[in-house]
């Protein structure tokens, strides 16, 4: 058995496997960070592995924050109740998507590889993704297809595996008939 699967088996239960007491003090740590951090090496070395990850150049790990819950819609200011009143916001898109995408934006010159859960609390959850320098990847063979223009804001258009998922695309035979194309062509939401 590697090292791999041995880190693999203590992440399946982090709390336990690592102390409630480190567990809780490194989401204090992670909270009083910002929301969007640059790492020097993943946190899940083995995850970050199998997701796409090398400790080569142009390739590197952000961690992000997004906040848990529903999105909530404001209070109507004055006037009647509206028919269809509805406060809650229903999330098309997954906690992880959001994560991906905020990366996207906060370094326009890569590209989203993957991404993986590394903890939550109460209010928050974070996600460490791996993403890649388009100029240089250019140049590794491994990575060379996130260089040409098709592969360009692929998280934007749910083409990481967190955003097919989100797409209903991991659903195969006449159950998904409602999701290919998309979603929006079939007339649904």
């Amino acid at each position: 058995m590697g090292y791999a699967k041995y880190l693999a088996e203590l992440w399946t239960k982090p709390k336990e496997n690592f102390g409630t007491e480190k567990w809780r003090a490194w989401l204090m740590k992670l909270r009083r960070e910002p929301a969007i951090t640059r790492l020097e090496k993943p946190t899940r070395l083995d995850r970050a592995r199998s997701l796409g990850y090398k400790a080569i150049k142009g390739i590197f790990i952000v961690r992000c924050r997004v906040p848990k819950g529903g999105r909530k819609r404001p209070k109507p200011g004055h006037g009647r109740r509206p028919k269809r009143y509805g406060r809650f916001i229903e999330i098309r898109e997954s906690n992880q998507v959001v994560a991906e995408a905020r990366v996207a934006r906060k370094y326009p010159n890569a590209e989203v590889l993957n991404s993986y859960w590394v903890g939550e609390d109460g209010k928050y959850v974070w996600y460490e993704v791996i993403l890649a320098d388009r100029a240089q990847a250019a140049s590794n063979p491994k990575y060379s297809w996130l260089a040409s223009p098709a592969n360009r804001g692929r998280v934007y258009r749910g083409l990481t595996s967190a955003g097919k998922k989100s797409r209903g695309l991991r659903v195969k035979g006449p159950k998904a008939s409602k999701f290919r194309p998309s979603k929006r062509s079939k007339g649904t939401k």
